[in-house]
């Protein structure tokens, strides 16, 4: 239900997935914390602190029995998030109250939790990017040869294919899909560290025994799905992992950006177009207007992107000797919101480049504008073998062309150069000989056998990996 007097973020209401706003719920966060409270008690009670196993079947029994109205209302009274739900767990489970949290300081369910939910997003944008790079791999198979004007300075240069210039896109993503998924099988977990990252506290729980403390935070580590701790930590784990993430997904939307921009220039060339629903209006206005909505959006979405990882790095830098606080209120929105667009930036991608429609006829009618400028060397080349001489080919040539030049920027009027060329007895061609040199085919260079070879040896070894991303969801914070 819309509540109308309060704000709501678009994010959550208009354009992340499920999959990820269950994963960074309320309930996928106070229930991550309430696993690992367990997690806690069990590995403390395998290393020998006297805690029964009702104890722990009584904390399990009630893992997801959270009373959120009952929590706030603790938070009022303590201003303190943990030691709220601290008191709720605890007043569901009274014979296991005297053990929760034993040894532990806040962080060890704020940071572990923050780390669980930073894998598994990773994970949920894996698989999206996946999908998106499989969609563009299809997208790029079947425009291989189809000669397209290239551009530089967006000023109309050498042909490539519509294939090719899909190949741009994807490798882009590629590199985004390599640097998340190093992040996400790297990433280590803040494990049982105490208040200054010293362990002191469980120290003296295992009186002095620094083998069973070292012991304990690899074992809750392993519970949680973890197979290494960091080495060293203050009461956090550094906040550059934070910077590091909110980094990777910022060059993600950078890709994503660069895209969906390329697609609004096609689209306004009338070369290519994003798909566009049967009934969707384009403008309250100007009905005959298809704009390139979607796309726009994805540059929206991705400017935000970009821009969320400025306060991370920040933060990062801010950070005083074993912590200072000043990170917490800022990690809540920055963090979020980052996996949220990316969420919904790759959704939207997904969906447009997988139903991208071409206009082959527009694409020829702005080559041969183009091209015949574009083939006068081949000519001057050819003509030369036919025993012209180079110098005065080129004058003519020179003319012919700003004559032309001139007819289609002055008079709106066709390219008319080769036939220019073809009634100058200079150069001894006919309208055949010119024909046989304008094939497209000729100018569009390897483009055609690099879409090939760069699917075969860099896309499908990528999607191959990708193929174990899947939405895995908040159901991977269970123990």
């Amino acid at each position: 239900m819309i509540n109308e007097s309060e704000y709501v973020n678009p994010l959550s209401e208009r354009y992340a997935s499920p999959e990820m706003l269950a994963l960074f719920s309320p309930r996928c966060k106070f229930g991550a914390w309430r696993r690992l409270w367990i997690a806690l008690a069990e590995c403390e009670r395998d290393l020998g602190l006297p805690i029964t196993g009702a104890q722990i079947d009584e904390m399990r029994a009630n893992a997801d029995n959270i009373d959120f109205e009952a929590a706030a209302a603790f938070e009022k009274e303590t201003r303190h998030d943990v030691m709220a739900h601290i008191k709720a767990f605890g007043a569901v489970c009274p014979s296991a109250m005297p053990i929760i949290h034993l040894g532990a300081t806040s962080a060890f369910v704020g940071d572990n939790t923050d780390l669980l939910q930073m894998r598994e997003g990773a994970r949920i944008l894996l698989g999206r990017l996946v999908g998106l790079i499989s969609a563009l791999k299809k997208f790029a198979a079947d425009h291989a040869d189809m000669a397209t004007l290239g551009f530089t300075h967006f000023q109309a240069a050498q042909l490539t294919t519509v294939g090719k210039r899909a190949c741009l896109w994807i490798y882009d993503l590629i590199m985004d899909f390599e640097e998340l998924a190093r992040f996400e099988s790297t990433l280590k977990f803040r494990g049982v560290k105490g208040t200054t990252g010293t362990q002191a506290s469980f120290l003296n729980l295992f009186n002095g025994d620094h083998e069973k403390v070292k012991a304990l935070d690899k074992a809750v580590a392993k519970k949680m799905g973890f197979d290494e701790v960091f080495p060293v930590t203050g009461q956090t784990y550094t906040r550059k992992v934070d910077a590091q993430i909110a980094s990777i997904l910022s060059g993600l939307g950078q890709s994503l950006h660069k895209i969906a921009n390329d697609i609004r220039l096609l689209q306004h060339l009338k070369e290519v177009e994003e798909p566009f629903e049967k009934g969707q209006v384009g403008s309250s206005a100007m009905a005959y207007k298809r704009n390139p909505m979607r796309s726009e959006r994805i540059t929206a979405l991705c400017r935000f992107l970009m821009s969320s990882a400025l306060s991370p790095a920040m933060t990062a830098a801010e950070q005083w000797f074993e912590r200072t606080l000043d990170d917490s209120a800022n990690k809540r929105i920055s963090i979020p919101q980052a996996f949220l667009a990316a969420d919904a930036a790759l959704i939207i991608a997904a969906n447009v480049c997988s139903g991208l429609v071409i206009y082959p006829q527009v694409i020829a009618k702005h080559i041969a504008v183009e091209l015949p400028f574009m083939a006068t060397e081949n000519i001057i080349m050819e003509a030369v073998k036919k025993g012209g001489d180079r110098q005065q080919l080129h004058e003519h040539i020179r003319v012919h062309s700003m004559e032309a030049g001139q007819r289609v920027k002055v008079d709106g009027e066709a390219n008319d150069l080769m036939e220019r060329i073809a009634a100058d007895p200079v150069f001894g061609m006919s309208a055949e000989d010119l024909a046989a040199i304008m094939d497209v085919r000729q100018f569009v260079g390897r483009a055609p056998e690099q879409v090939g070879e760069f699917v075969r040896d860099y896309v499908d070894p990528v999607i191959g990996l990708g193929a174990s991303y899947k939405d895995m969801g908040p159901q991977e914070l269970r123990v």
